[in-house]
């Protein structure tokens, strides 16, 4: 069974649902059939690379709200990270495009280290004091640390065309399967589940894609064919995530 995970860096709220949902995952009686590929996803695309700004700031300017407002959100947020055991710094982090460490994300998954990249990039954003936005030095550092070559990690960062049609394609894909805010996770193409869900939820979506994954039906005079028993339900759109910066910007 594969799900497909649409997230973007700069989502605190797909930093804590890839949490829960991995302690689903683990818990999970067939975990070791389970392919998880993460998919690109971008809250602010066309940000230019050196528009960086704090959290703070960019909350209450996108949502209209005060910058005390945006502050709690913040720290809601905190005590949501620090239930499932994520570090979070509530104040101080910077928001800037994502495009970049998508296109790393794709360099990273070519190598098989794309989980490693991943963890990688939420801590630094979510619980470090240094920005991973603007700046190549700090990518490159990460790319290192998740076992990728400097030398190529900078070659990438360097051609804004690589792997930005991957980027591309991930996020018109999200489009078409309904995703209006991330997280979004897609189960065997046959199940959505919006947002950073409680640990149940997760493994009742998984329990059930598993249960009606295709199965082969033998057909008399000895040739076999397939026949697909997938769930009804199709895709559930994607719900925006909230203030705290998972709305999908309005075109």
């Amino acid at each position: 069974m594969r799900v497909e995970i649409w997230s973007d860096i700069a989502c605190p709220w797909c930093y804590v649902g890839k949490a829960r949902f991995e302690k689903a995952l683990a818990a999970f009686p067939h975990r070791d059939e389970v392919e998880v590929v993460h998919r690109s996803f971008e809250l602010d695309p066309g940000r230019a690379k050196d528009d960086v700004e704090p959290v703070i700031t960019m909350l209450a300017e996108k949502y209209g709200m005060s910058e005390a407002q945006a502050e709690a959100g913040e720290d809601n947020l905190g005590v949501q990270a620090a239930a499932e055991g994520l570090p979070y710094r509530t104040r101080g982090r910077d928001h800037g495009s994502t495009f970049d460490m998508h296109r790393l994300l794709h360099f990273a998954r070519e190598r098989g280290r794309q989980v490693e990249l991943l963890d990688l990039l939420y801590r630094a954003n979510f619980a470090e004091e240094r920005s991973v936005y603007g700046d190549d030095g700090r990518l490159v550092e990460l790319a290192v640390a998740a076992g990728l070559d400097a030398d190529a990690a900078r070659r990438v960062l360097a051609d804004p065309e690589a792997y930005a049609a991957e980027v591309r394609a991930d996020e018109r894909e999200a489009a078409q399967l309904g995703a209006t805010g991330v997280p979004f996770f897609v189960l065997d193409r046959q199940y959505g589940v919006s947002g950073a869900q409680p640990a149940e939820v997760f493994t009742r979506a998984l329990t059930q894609a598993w249960g009606e994954r295709p199965r082969l039906k033998p057909v008399d005079g000895g040739s076999g064919a397939a026949d697909g028993q997938g769930g009804q339900d199709g895709q559930n759109a994607a719900e925006t995530c909230g203030p705290e910066g998972c709305a999908v910007p309005q075109h």
